[in-house]
């Protein structure tokens, strides 16, 4: 028996899971752009490569898909700010998303949060199409880290800065 469950539904249910805040970013030809996920894992570690999932109507996917790079950078409990932007909230969109914080590029182009906890430039090996969604798979090819700024999760549709205990 097949049960059908409605996308609301779901929805309000994977609220109450705790994800962490990535943003990644995507820049191409003069364009920039950039999303908050929570769907960011690592895959192996030999060789280094992480995954996470986006939606082909996000305005980041075509960016990402012309580049064939994009930035990992893992928010920090003082990224807040940094996630309500590229969350879009205030309906900011591209460029704009990126002012209000200090951003690195490295020599591929790839930019990255300069105080991210952990921050990753990274090639697309693949992006396997899952309905609505690809999910991207990436070499890591650079790797920067900000040990002590503890992490940015999401909960039951807000932002919660973590903070090292102690």
């Amino acid at each position: 028996m097949t049960m059908v469950v409605a996308p609301k539904a779901f929805t309000h249910a994977m609220r109450g899971l705790i994800g962490h805040c990535t943003v990644i970013t995507a820049s191409h030809e003069g364009a920039k752009t950039g999303m908050v996920v929570t769907s960011g894992v690592s895959l192996t570690a030999e060789p280094p490569q992480v995954l996470f999932c986006i939606n082909r109507g996000s305005s980041t996917w075509p960016v990402l898909r012309s580049s064939g790079t994009f930035g990992w950078s893992s928010l920090g409990a003082a990224h807040e700010n940094v996630a309500r932007r590229f969350a879009g909230f205030g309906g900011i969109k591209g460029a704009d998303r990126f002012t209000g914080a200090s951003w690195i590029e490295t020599p591929g182009g790839v930019l990255l949060l300069e105080d991210a906890p952990l921050a990753l430039a990274c090639e697309v090996v693949e992006m396997v199409e899952c309905d609505s969604h690809d999910i991207v798979i990436g070499r890591v090819t650079q790797v920067r880290s900000e040990p002590g700024a503890g992490a940015l999760s999401y909960h039951e549709g807000a932002f919660h800065p973590m903070h090292k205990p102690a």
